[in-house]
């Protein structure tokens, strides 16, 4: 199984994020700007995104991505990541309900969402999840 880790990151917080769980998962590391777009390459794919603005994904790269690629996660296991700074989480769990809607086996149900700057137990979880990923 080909899997993948694809974030965007404005502080390195999600990016941190990311790297723990690439490392986790044994996975190819992509920041969405790197990223060639052949979803249909990978079998798990990891999406991480921060909360933005008013509980959003971030609208002028991360959000046109996901667009695109939204309707070919039918049948993939994906899972969600993403730091913020305020609110409750809104985004990830919209976030969470378009990977569903879009056929896809969401591994963890709310994502995982870290608030600012992620800790060690915190990047602990994050591999934790990149290994649950690769299984």
């Amino acid at each position: 199984m080909k899997t993948a880790v694809i974030y965007w990151s404005g502080t390195g917080n999600t990016e941190a994020m990311a790297k723990a769980i690439a490392e986790g998962a044994g996975a190819d590391l992509f920041s969405v700007s790197e990223f060639d777009g052949d979803i249909s390459a990978y079998d798990r794919v990891a999406f991480g995104c921060p909360a933005m603005g008013a509980e959003e994904l971030e609208d002028s790269e991360f959000e046109p991505f996901f667009a695109g690629v939204e309707d070919k996660l039918n049948g993939k296991t994906v899972a969600l990541f993403g730091s913020y700074g305020w609110g409750d989480g809104e985004w990830m769990r919209l976030w969470a309900d378009r990977v569903k809607s879009a056929g896809a086996v969401l591994l963890n149900d709310e994502g995982l969402i870290v608030n600012e700057t992620p800790s060690d137990d915190d990047l602990a979880d994050c591999k934790a999840l990149g290994e649950k990923l690769a299984k």
